[in-house]
């Protein structure tokens, strides 16, 4: 199973707001910690899904900081990236 996710970083005004938005397009678990390692081990645990970034902006600041850390554990897991 693949699960596209489309992301418009300049949707989002923190790092935070951008995970929260990602918990919910990936309906990841109460217990997810909002940062890279915690996306990692959640989208890790899941064998049969990959995860394929559509990104749409970058956004500014922390929220650019923390989508290219997101893009990182996507790349990390053998989903796809692309930036539209």
């Amino acid at each position: 199973m693949t699960q596209n996710i489309f992301v418009d970083a300049n949707r989002y005004a923190s790092a935070n707001e951008l995970h929260l938005a990602l918990k919910l397009m990936l309906d990841l678990p109460d217990y997810y910690g909002c940062n890279a390692d915690a996306l990692y081990d959640c989208l890790s645990e899941r064998k049969s899904c990959r995860v394929n970034l559509c990104i749409l902006s970058q956004g500014e600041g922390e929220t650019a900081e923390a989508l290219r850390k997101c893009v990182r554990v996507v790349e990390d897991l053998d989903g796809d990236v692309k930036y539209l």
